[in-house]
């Protein structure tokens, strides 16, 4: 068997899955071994992949599966699938599970994302190190063969994302969407054609050149057609899907984005008013807003750490209905505890047939105060830096649940550091524009300044 290195290792194993360049980082030999070893790690009698529709993807899935059948564990080929459907095969098959995708990443990259039995996470603090640790020793071949057998699960999926809203009490909807030729070419359609919809459809081709632009929502530049669709079709409502499909930005009808944090704040009154008095989690860098809606509908507000391992953890433990991530991750309790942009999206337009209103009348409420969005700056130690901000805002109420939360009466900010880069995150919120600006600068000039930077 070749050799791995831990240079090899260190290039492709990140906080919650496995990604890198194609063939440089991730190849076929690798894509084999860590089969082998997860098929070892998750313990079930079968393991269910799925992949995008990256060029590279059939070759890394082959390679999986037979690392996967060479430890005598069979395979649920699920074909091509979006990250939200091999969650739902995951939880509705029971079995353990791997998706290859590198989600918005350019299109020479890959990766592999894990989950367990029941959709449950996989990530550095719930196996990703073990699995990582097997890949490197290398298993042998053990037993017979498993056998790899093939399903679509496609018409089971769109039937549970239809389950979270009732498509006969909807009015009719113009809806643009925006697939960037990724995973939600497949899914999407397949959910909003079972709607009252007049669907406007951008870059729907599953191509996985990604040709149009990059398969990244978060990024405003990659939102440019999804606006102009929207304004031209005079639609409802745009939806800007990521590659793998598992996140969603919202577009108003008036071509404005709308923040991850408003979307949680949204969808967590709806699901409050399917369960009154229900736990809803968010993340560190949530706006205020969101638990001051979640306290007004009669919720239970759970603040957590950033990142998907460890909201389904406390999921898991709260029996929360529903969570969401500014970044637009939305996780749902009778999804697996999994997140799903498809779902979250149908939840925001029935809510929008609902109120027969237009978008930005709908969210007008929960618009309450400024926000900075995360500001990225590089910096030699992250550490020295947040101590160094730490002692300077020291009247603010701080928290290290994840990085530093500092909180005032009229603002408050989030430093964390990136789990892969020498970077530092900054988020801000404050409750009027003017100060936003003020405290931005000057967060932005201590980390800057400060003495790691």
């Amino acid at each position: 068997m070749p050799s791995v290195t831990v240079d090899d290792l260190d290039r492709i194993f990140k906080a919650y899955d496995v990604r890198g360049i194609v063939p440089d980082d991730l190849n076929e030999d690798l894509a084999r071994r860590i089969g082998a070893a997860f098929a070892e790690f998750s313990g079930g009698p079968k393991v269910v992949i799925g992949r995008d529709c990256r060029l590279s993807s059939p070759d890394i899935a082959a390679a999986l599966s037979a690392g996967i059948t060479s430890r005598g564990v069979g395979v649920v080929d699920l074909g091509l699938a979006s990250t939200d459907l091999l969650y739902f095969a995951s939880g509705s098959l029971d079995l353990p599970g791997v998706m290859i995708t590198a989600s918005h990443n350019p299109k020479q990259y890959n990766g592999l994302k894990f989950c367990l039995a029941g959709a449950r996470p996989v990530g550095v603090e719930s196996g990703l190190l073990e699995i990582r640790a097997m890949t490197e020793t290398g298993l042998p071949p053990s037993g017979e063969p498993g056998l790899v057998e093939h399903r679509d699960l496609l018409p089971a999926y769109t039937e549970h994302v239809l389950s979270f809203l009732d498509a006969s009490a909807m009015r009719p909807l113009t809806v643009a969407i925006d697939t960037a030729n990724g995973m939600g070419g497949l899914v999407a359609p397949a959910v909003l054609e079972r709607l009252p919809v007049k669907l406007h459809h951008l870059f729907a081709e599953l191509d996985g050149t990604f040709p149009n632009h990059p398969a990244d929502p978060i990024d405003p530049e990659n939102q440019r057609d999804l606006r102009a669709a929207v304004l031209r079709h005079d639609a409802d409502i745009g939806l800007a899907f990521d590659g793998d499909a598992d996140r969603v930005f919202l577009i108003d009808e008036k071509g404005q984005d709308v923040s991850g944090s408003i979307v949680t704040a949204l969808v967590a009154k709806a699901m409050l008013a399917r369960e009154p008095g229900a736990s809803i989690i968010f993340n560190v860098i949530c706006s205020w807003t969101v638990r001051e809606v979640i306290v007004e509908n009669g919720g239970v507000p759970v603040r957590t750490r950033v990142g998907h391992s460890f909201i389904k953890q406390v999921m898991a433990e709260t029996g929360a209905i529903f969570g969401g991530e500014h970044s637009g991750h939305y996780y749902f309790r009778e999804n697996y505890r999994a997140d799903s942009g498809l779902i979250a999206a149908v939840v925001v337009m029935a809510q929008l047939s609902k109120a027969n209103v237009p978008l930005s009348e709908l969210l007008a409420p929960f618009r309450r105060y400024a926000a900075s969005g995360e500001i990225n700056t590089k910096v030699k130690d992250p550490l020295p830096t947040i101590e160094h901000v730490a002692g300077v805002l020291k009247d603010g109420n701080q928290d290290r649940l994840d990085g530093l939360t500092v909180e005032f009466d009229d603002w408050w900010c989030n430093v964390r550091p990136s789990n892969t880069e020498p970077l530092l995150r900054l988020n801000v919120e404050a409750k009027t524009d003017e100060l936003l600006q003020e405290k931005t600068a000057m967060v932005l000039e201590l980390i800057r300044g400060g003495e790691g930077s």
